[in-house]
């Protein structure tokens, strides 16, 4: 089990070494110490997807300032080595254009975490094409990068000391995944059951590439719970935050059937 001294608050489920709380990451009492030593998440885009209790579709200096408080919770609640994988769009045009990888990105710094390097995901099945501006023209045309970033973020130390000091990635691994540009496919949504769901490749990459095993992995957007499950898979730690009780209960019940059923 988790040797971690949490405060009172909803926990959801438990189960082997993954804990699951329905709670808000914004609330900045919810943890009262420094735990996580990865972070590996991917949070609302707002862009409009109907989650069922989140606003997806703020104004961007709203985004922008939701962005800032729950990656300053994430920050006070990560050991001095930790690390940050944070899978974000590149940019987006709905409701105006934006540089939304750009910017969150500086606001993880101005936060306090400390900028490594970018992964491009390449999604090698979906297109986001829907609109070409002007068609064979100068006078407006759109370009629109159908790929999404994983940008690497650490606290104060990026070389890791401490944990286990064992890494289960192999050779070919660790050469193909220190490549910047990373080829795998997106997830079904009517398959996992979520509005936004990202394939296991994603956390299983970032896990085995920037974690040894037994150190705690942390996700404080659970969503279908896939980072929670991949880290147990992995001999990880995990602790998950999830807003919504339904998508609570769909990330137990993944985590239960992808994982074994019997308590360590």
């Amino acid at each position: 089990m988790l040797n971690l001294s949490i405060i009172e608050k909803k926990e959801y489920f438990k189960h082997k070494r993954t804990l699951l709380f329905h709670n808000n990451v914004l609330d900045t009492e919810l943890f009262d110490e420094e735990f996580i030593d990865l972070i590996v998440t991917s949070p609302p885009y707002n862009v409009g997807i109907e989650y069922n209790s989140n606003d997806d579709e703020l104004t961007y200096e709203q985004y922008l300032n939701f962005s800032e408080q729950w990656m300053q919770n994430c920050y006070n609640w990560s050991k001095t080595q930790a690390r940050f994988c944070l899978n974000i769009p590149l940019d987006k045009n709905k409701g105006g254009h934006r540089s939304v990888g750009a910017d969150l990105t500086k606001i993880a710094q101005e936060v306090g975490w400390k900028y490594k390097s970018t992964i491009i995901w390449n999604e090698g099945n979906i297109s986001r094409r829907t609109a070409w501006g002007s068609w064979k023209s100068a006078s407006a045309p759109v370009v629109i990068a159908p790929v999404e970033l994983i940008v690497i973020l650490y606290k104060d130390e990026w070389k890791k000391t401490n944990g286990s000091k064992i890494s289960d990635v192999t050779g070919d691994e660790f050469k193909d995944w220190t490549q910047g540009v990373w080829g795998f496919n997106g997830e079904s949504k009517k398959r996992v059951g979520h509005p936004a769901p990202f394939p296991k490749d994603l956390p299983y990459r970032c896990i085995k590439m920037f974690s040894y095993v037994d150190d705690l992995v942390f996700d404080p957007f659970a969503g279908s719970g896939t980072t929670l499950l991949v880290a147990q898979n992995l001999n990880r730690k995990s602790i998950g935050i999830e807003i919504d009780s339904t998508y609570c209960e769909l990330a137990k019940n993944r985590i239960l059937k992808e994982t074994g059923i019997l308590n360590l």
